[in-house]
């Protein structure tokens, strides 16, 4: 792989494509919302897939991906590869690829884990589904971008199901998060103290460190939006193995309840606003 494309420039795809035109390798971006005067700007994703080797899909769900393959797929053929790092099913996953392979061309599952600042500190982490010779082709280009590539399994499926579990997790975290400064708060321990003790606990993690200036100073500009969260909830929660997890539904709940209050594009620590 010499050159890529980005299809879909929102928080993170746009810091990717700055980072990829910084090291001579992008050939190409696009975005349903025009931003003409990005480097390498094409008119249609199409366009891209026609100047690129790879092209780096990232968009917000399933249903956008499907709209992209339908209108790029008669573009593709052998020597052609699609980075899908959307944060989609397996059972999208499994479609995706087998329409991309029945052009000839070949598929590799890339979701990630980083919001903003790591995908601006190239410290984004992804988790790779595919077989090892096309990981290996693809290597140099996503090193540009990311900290670590963890290799998940040949099928890109398990790699789109990893990356729900992820989040998943993270989800939990976060409500725990919110609710135990909450009641420190209404027991009259100050912030700083809280922090304090959190830093020295065994229940203190590199994402409670990432939150705490959010939810100290009610900053929910957004690493990581309560939309896109609870869209990856609503697709972990009709998946294989998903039934009977309680704190699943609960959180998924917690952030519909966000989204309909309003909040939909703040960072999904606002779902502290709730308490």
């Amino acid at each position: 792989m010499k050159t890529i494309g980005v299809i879909g420039l929102g928080i993170i795809g746009g810091t990717w494509a700055k980072h990829y035109e910084a090291a001579g390798v992008l050939a190409g971006c696009w975005n349903r919302t025009p931003q003409p005067s990005r480097p390498h700007w094409k008119s249609t994703p199409e366009e891209v897939v026609d100047a690129a080797s790879a092209v780096q899909i990232v968009v917000a769900d399933p249903p956008a991906v499907q709209s992209l393959l339908d209108r790029v797929l008669p573009r593709l053929g052998p020597g052609k590869v699609v980075i899908q790092s959307s944060t989609i099913d397996p059972d999208s996953s499994d479609r995706f690829r087998a329409q991309v392979e029945a052009r000839g061309a070949r598929y590799l599952e890339a979701p990630f884990t980083g919001s903003r600042p790591a995908a601006e500190q190239r410290k984004t982490v992804f988790y790779l589904g595919g077989p090892d010779d096309l990981i290996a082709e693809v290597l140099p280009l996503l090193e540009l971008v990311s900290e670590k590539r963890l290799v998940i399994a040949a099928e890109p499926r398990k790699a789109a199901a990893l990356k729900l579990a992820m989040n998943l997790n993270l989800a939990v975290l976060l409500e725990g998060l919110c609710e135990s400064l909450t009641f420190a708060r209404r027991a009259g321990v100050g912030d700083e103290t809280f922090f304090a003790a959190l830093a020295g606990n065994a229940g203190y993690s590199p994402f409670a460190k990432l939150k705490e200036p959010k939810l100290r100073t009610a900053d929910y500009s957004p690493q990581f939006s309560v939309k896109h969260m609870h869209k990856d909830l609503r697709l972990a929660s009709v998946a294989a193995g998903a039934s009977k997890l309680p704190l699943l539904e609960a959180a998924r709940a917690r952030l519909k309840l966000a989204e309909d209050r309003g909040d939909a594009d703040l960072d999904f620590s606002a779902i502290m606003k709730l308490l």
